[in-house]
């Protein structure tokens, strides 16, 4: 029998990644019963959405060059390639519920509803874009820095979800269904475990703290406005606003990092 944190992590880049480890009934109720698991496979996912980066690194000692546009493109294509697009129909649907007008049973709605609008098209190409432009400076970095520009990816992806499953173990579900099933089982108690996996993220800079701090910090703040957001205007987390969170602090995790290590 796998141990339950094994089966825990393993039902985690499961649900979390197209990383082929399978799919059981016993790896999704160890992965929903332990938050912490969703940060730790955020180890594993970064260190492979990161490739296109440490290759630029490669690419030079080979004779080529690889243009800095080009990376950004091959890095976001990548990323889903690894993650999927889950999360981003997460996206997708908050941005329609956000600029929709009435209550929360209306937004509710909305979220329920599988064509795409003009809200969710504009959240959808913001997220994108932002992952095409804090690309950019990452790819200069790896060029002189290749550890920093990895562990950069590395950590906002760790930090990602590590600011998804804070909120899984905040919210409460306003009905039935993936966010139910995991915020049910979890509470504030399990935010310490959580804290600990991710920690190690604020050495992604080291010496300089900065870097890695500024990722963490980010993500709390985007947890946190996720978590104020979606209990003022839908009543509660759902499954899209813990994709949603997942993708937006990546984004602003990735961008805060960036200038961090620019400015330390």
């Amino acid at each position: 029998m796998t141990p339950a944190p094994l089966s825990a992590l393993r039902g985690a880049l499961g649900f979390l990644s197209r990383v082929p480890v399978g799919h059981t009934d016993d790896g999704w109720e160890a992965f929903r019963r332990t938050p912490a698991a969703i940060p730790a496979a955020g180890y594993p996912i970064g260190a492979l959405v990161a490739l296109p980066i440490a290759a630029v690194a490669v690419a030079p000692a080979r004779g080529a060059a690889l243009p800095t546009e080009t990376v950004a493109v091959v890095f976001v294509a990548w990323l889903y390639t690894v993650t999927g697009i889950t999360h981003l129909d997460g996206v997708a649907d908050l941005g329609d519920a956000a600029v929709v007008h009435g209550d929360a049973d209306r937004r509710r709605e909305v979220l329920k509803d599988s064509s795409l609008g003009v809200g969710g098209a504009l959240a959808l190409g913001l997220v994108v874009l932002g992952l095409a432009a804090a690309t950019l400076p990452l790819v200069d970095l790896a060029r002189f820095a290749p550890a920093a520009a990895v562990g950069l990816v590395v950590a906002a992806e760790v930090a990602a979800k590590a600011a998804t499953a804070s909120a899984v173990c905040l919210g409460d579900a306003p009905h039935e269904g993936l966010g139910s099933a995991l915020t049910g089982e979890s509470g504030p108690r399990s935010l310490p475990g959580i804290g600990v996996v991710a920690a190690p993220v604020a050495l992604v800079g080291w010496p300089a703290l900065a870097p890695g701090l500024a990722v963490l910090v980010a993500a709390g703040v985007v947890a946190a406005a996720a978590l104020w957001w979606a209990r003022a205007h839908l009543g509660g987390v759902s499954g899209d606003v813990l994709g949603a969170t997942n993708e937006l602090a990546r984004v602003v995790g990735l961008h805060v990092g960036v200038i961090a290590w620019t400015l330390s």
